[in-house]
């Protein structure tokens, strides 16, 4: 009997590769009659792919259209197909173990997902591949809905990943994905099918601490403008403004969290740049908590992003200018008016800029620049957008700073507190431009360590842009 399992494994894996370049000869299965397999179905006879369908119960279903190929049996399926997609779920894989001389050579699609999230295996397609030893188990298509396989690669992701031990099978469901529309990216072994599986069950995992800043900065603020604008003139004057609280104190909160947010972007790369400075080499890998961090930037940018559009949308339901009048109704107090002017200009480009990193930050967009262009746009105008942030709310303040009306309960006024994190980056930003900083600060991120005395000189070429240079972390 195992000999006659080898045979005909070895003749499935001959006709698999000789088919392989001619995707039409081949027959498709697919094992399950669910939302899933009806879409996979569909999309293969679209592709102009022989398919059949198995069914536990054939005579259930019939053909109502042109698009669905007709339902068999199992075995008929399993009989017919040189390529099978096993699309029911993990908790029924023991009831197709009947199906094993059938599918014994041929290459099985394993493309169900876990109820949770596993820490260790094994996966369910390494279940199916222990099930089925005669065949060849390729993890793929979990992470592709029903509804994109109906619509089409054009609504959807287009990247299918693949796994599996077995390179010719795998290679034919990669062309097979080519076929169908899709880019099939390979994961390697099968040994990945668990991290694939996961995937799918993944809820904006690089998000959640940006998020939970976010929050966390919104009650602060909020809080601490409430205890300013409603609580202390309720205290000192018995004036009841708890009308400021849906606007006018989200409003100033907004903007607190939108700078602070933004000097959170670029905090990261200046203390990994002052790390690399004190260790004297690039080769020490950095804690922990700080590579967590740099890699969230983008989400702890898009965040601020939002909260200053926000800002801009409240704005608009508030007074824009104030005028002073003295006498008469011609008269202006000049800096109030230059105060407010300034104020909305600065705004206005800051948000300008947040809007063009955000843009750039999609993947469609930043696929079209270049590195330079895109740590130019990131880096440069960022920096350029917390400089325009910080400016804005120092014209807020304005001199708002210097009068003791301003601290209720000894407590600074917002802007105080706002200004002390994007003025620390920025002023730590400066002092890595300082050509003795900057200029060591290349040699390390070229190679060079205190700790060997490796000597040499950088080029000129490779000091046409210290902004960018430093940038790079």
């Amino acid at each position: 009997m195992s000999r006659a399992l080898i045979r005909e494994r070895a003749r499935g894996l001959r006709h698999l590769e000789a088919s392989a370049y001619e995707p039409s000869a081949l027959v498709i299965g697919i094992l399950g009659t669910g939302d899933f397999s009806r879409s996979l179905a569909r999309r293969l006879v679209a592709c102009g792919c022989r398919v059949v369908v198995g069914s536990r119960t054939p005579s259930r279903f019939y053909c109502n259209s042109m698009l669905l190929p007709p339902v068999a049996s199992q075995m008929e399926a399993a009989n017919q197909a040189d390529l099978v997609f096993v699309a029911v779920y993990p908790e029924h894989y023991s009831t197709l173990v009947h199906l094993k001389p059938a599918l014994a050579g041929k290459a099985l699609v394993d493309v169900s997902n876990g109820l949770q999230i596993k820490q260790e295996g094994p996966s369910n397609a390494q279940q199916l591949a222990d099930l089925f030893p005669e065949s060849s188990v390729v993890k793929g298509f979990n992470t592709t809905s029903a509804w994109t396989l109906q619509a089409g690669p054009r609504d959807g992701s287009r990247q299918v990943l693949l796994c599996s031990d077995d390179q010719m099978a795998k290679s034919s469901v990669m062309q097979l994905c080519r076929r169908m529309g899709f880019i099939p990216v390979d994961m390697g072994l099968l040994s990945s099918s668990l991290e694939i599986e996961n995937l799918p069950l993944y809820l904006f995992p690089s998000w959640r601490t940006p998020i939970i800043c976010t929050l966390a900065l919104f009650i602060f603020f909020y809080l601490y403008n409430s205890v300013h604008e409603v609580l202390h003139p309720y205290i000192t004057g018995g004036k009841n403004k708890l009308y400021k609280l849906p606007i006018e104190i989200v409003n100033v909160t907004f903007p607190s969290v939108a700078l602070v947010m933004l000097a959170l972007v670029y905090l990261p790369g200046v203390i990994a740049a002052f790390l690399q400075l004190w260790r004297g080499t690039k080769y020490t890998r950095f804690p922990d908590w700080l590579d967590h961090w740099l890699t969230r930037r983008k989400q702890f940018g898009l965040c601020s992003f939002l909260c200053a559009a926000l800002h801009a949308v409240y704005s608009l339901c508030l007074p824009m200018r104030k005028s002073v009048k003295a006498g008469n109704a011609d008269s202006w107090v000049e800096a109030d008016v230059w105060r407010m002017e300034l104020y909305l200009s600065v705004g206005i480009m800051a948000l300008g800029l947040l809007s063009l990193l955000a843009v750039t930050s999609l993947p469609s967009v930043a696929n079209t620049v270049n590195w330079r262009e895109f740590t130019f746009i990131q880096s440069t105008l960022g920096y350029c957008a917390l400089f325009m942030g910080t400016l804005h709310t120092l014209i807020f303040g304005w001199d708002r700073a210097f009068l003791a009306a301003q601290y209720h309960f000894g407590l600074p006024p917002t802007f105080l507190l706002v200004l002390i994190l994007p003025l620390t980056v920025l002023l730590s930003r400066l002092a890595l431009f300082l050509p003795c900083v900057n200029h060591r600060l290349r040699q390390i991120r070229r190679g060079w360590e205190k700790s060997r005395h490796i000597r040499f000189t950088l080029s000129s070429e490779d000091c046409f842009n210290g902004l960018e240079n430093v940038s790079n972390v």
